[in-house]
């Protein structure tokens, strides 16, 4: 799964990318200085993990990752080419989420691509760009639909109700995850199409270090601009959490999190964010050789949380032995929670808790 980081030129994308996945991407204080998209394969922070390693001491712990991708900048014109936008617009659509930073902080040795700072107009431009490039997907699977429409096909005349539905409201700015719709409809129409603004996002305030715990002005208008959108807010000195990032020992991460009056990087915190806004979750399989995190969609029943391990499990499931987080670390070990008659015998049907620490038994 991956979640796409968009905005501007300068505001602080390949910053941001760096912190999170320590891969050193191109940044600069110049109009794109990332050309091709940077992925970084980031760990899932959880304290989760950490409390079962310590348990069960095995040999070895993997985490849960996710894939952040370094978009480079867009600019208006985007939607017809301008600034290399096609390709980049192109980026957008292989992700699962958007990650959205906008420049909320005064600075006159960052050049600002618009020559001020306003992150409303900010976000107001790359949403267009967007919203325009969606309107012609939509409106090139319309001329399709709409020919079978006319011999008088039902699912064909429901399916150009919908496109018109959507076409309407991107014409009127309005991005497609905010318009309302049966769930048979999003489902049979909509998310086939993979548009980008259907994507879910998070806004990423990228903010100076004195506003990272309480936000400003900025932030406020971002909020208030964002109130009737289905989407998630993050506050983020970004140019701070980059030096954190490359501070040698953990005593000194915390030391400077403890002067700014934050409890954990808010890189964590995001990361955190992104994974929730991919609509996932995370089971454990824990013993000796291993402790690890797996990932799966909310609402993933045993099997197919079998199934991420290895496809066999999948096909010849038979049961899942499972033991909520909390039994476990409640009891102390697999053998004490057996003990106590925590242990459930789940089947096919069970949907996976985030947090349960589970075994399978298959057949093939």
């Amino acid at each position: 799964m991956k979640a796409g980081i968009v905005g501007l030129p300068n505001v602080g994308k390949s910053t941001l990318f760096n912190c999170l996945s320590n891969a050193k991407a191109q940044s600069a204080n110049f109009p794109f200085c990332t050309i091709e998209p940077n992925i970084g394969v980031v760990n899932v922070p959880d304290q989760r993990l950490e409390k079962l390693e310590s348990l069960v001491n095995p040999e070895r712990v993997i985490p849960a990752t996710v894939d952040i991708v370094d978009i480079a900048g867009l600019v208006k014109g985007a939607s017809k080419g301008e600034g290399l936008g096609n390709q980049f617009l192109g980026n957008i659509r292989e992700t699962d989420a958007i990650l959205h930073v906008l420049r909320c902080f005064d600075d006159d040795n960052v050049v600002h691509v618009d020559g001020s700072v306003d992150p409303i107009r900010d976000k107001e431009t790359i949403d267009m760009e967007l919203q325009l490039k969606d309107l012609e997907s939509i409106e090139k699977k319309l001329d399709k639909v709409k020919r079978a429409a006319k011999t008088g096909n039902k699912d064909a005349l429901k399916e150009e109700a919908v496109l018109l539905k959507v076409k309407e409201n991107l014409e009127a700015g309005i991005s497609v995850r905010a318009i309302q719709f049966s769930a048979e409809d999003r489902k049979d129409f909509i998310s086939p199409l993979q548009l980008i603004t259907d994507k879910p996002v998070l806004y990423v305030c990228n903010v100076d270090e004195s506003s990272a715990v309480s936000g400003n002005k900025y932030v406020d208008e971002v909020k208030k601009a964002t109130a009737d959108e289905n989407a998630e807010i993050i506050v983020l000195a970004v140019g701070t959490e980059a030096d954190i990032s490359e501070l040698e020992t953990y005593e000194e991460r915390q030391l400077f999190l403890e002067d700014l009056g934050l409890d954990e990087p808010g890189s964590s915190k995001l990361i955190r964010a992104a994974y929730k806004l991919l609509n996932l979750h995370t089971y454990f399989t824990a013993g000796e050789k291993e402790v690890r995190a797996w990932t799966i969609p909310v609402g993933a029943t045993a099997p197919q949380a079998a199934g991420v391990i290895h496809t066999d499990f999948e096909k010849g499931f038979i049961r899942a032995e499972v033991i909520s987080y909390d039994d476990y670390i409640t009891f102390g070990s697999e053998i004490k929670v057996k003990e106590a008659g925590k242990m459930r015998v789940e089947g096919k049907e069970y949907i996976v808790k985030d947090g349960d620490v589970m075994h399978f038994r298959f057949n093939v």
